[in-house]
């Protein structure tokens, strides 16, 4: 199964042009028919806290997904009835059909983002491509609780969509791989790069193998980071060597 991660400098709260953006990229790669794709957390408009002006209804990503007929994981906004905004993965299929909504468990607080946005209170995992895809965001990547909740759910694949600071990449590279390690999984996880009003931003979107190898990485330039992931291999390592995930409460 072949994995894709677009990362890109986000214009700030410009929907049109980050569209685009990603429009081009998905062009120029070509990748092959039901690649599975991540864009980055909040990637039409930026790590942005203003709810109603970055609402989406992921018409696009749907349409997106139909266009290029690959599997896409996309970071978007809605507004619930109290006018709070949910940070979402949503997981679309290459028919363009929604298959999934993953709110983020921990909105950053250093960001205000609990003052704007409410938590989600579930761990996704579904079937993509013959592989159980569990989505994350950002700061959900400190959490191994919910990564651990979503093996027992059937997890083997992580995709963590992320606006990474550049002052913390030390612990994103780092994080990313304990992730992997200690779940047994493959782990995308797709960043931002360039800036927006209030960070800076290193790229640095990689792939794990479920031993905590590298399989691919970015440097801080846009591009369309892919590897080839194989289940079979995951599923004979976890037999050969459980690492502690068979002792997981299966859910």
């Amino acid at each position: 199964m072949l994995l894709a991660a677009c990362q890109f400098d986000i214009a700030w709260e410009q929907k049109a042009t980050n569209l685009a953006a990603v429009r081009g990229m998905l062009r120029s790669a070509a990748l092959p028919s039901e690649t599975l794709v991540a864009l980055p957390e909040m990637f039409a408009t930026g790590y942005s806290m203003n709810v109603a002006a970055i609402c989406d209804d992921g018409k696009e990503v749907a349409a997106l997904a139909r266009e290029f007929g690959v599997w896409l994981i996309a970071g978007v906004v809605r507004q619930n009835a109290a006018g709070r905004g949910l940070n979402e993965a949503l997981m679309v299929s290459p028919e363009g059909v929604e298959r999934e909504r993953f709110c983020k468990l921990h909105p950053f607080p250093l960001a205000s983002e609990n003052q704007h946005f409410d938590a989600g209170q579930r761990v996704v995992a579904v079937r993509c491509s013959g592989c159980i895809v569990s989505p994350m965001i950002c700061y959900d990547l400190r959490f191994p609780e919910g990564f651990r909740t979503a093996v027992g759910s059937g997890a083997e694949l992580f995709v963590v969509i992320a606006n990474w600071p550049a002052n913390r990449h030390d612990h994103w590279r780092t994080l990313l791989a304990a992730r992997a390690i200690e779940n047994q999984a493959y782990v995308l996880g797709v960043n931002r790069c360039g800036s927006d009003p209030n960070a800076n931003y290193a790229g640095g979107s990689m792939m794990f193998d479920p031993r905590g190898k590298i399989l691919a990485e970015a440097g801080p330039e846009p591009c369309v980071l892919r590897a080839e992931i194989n289940i079979a291999d995951l599923i004979h390592y976890r037999k050969d060597f459980p690492g502690g995930i068979d002792q997981i409460p299966r859910l």
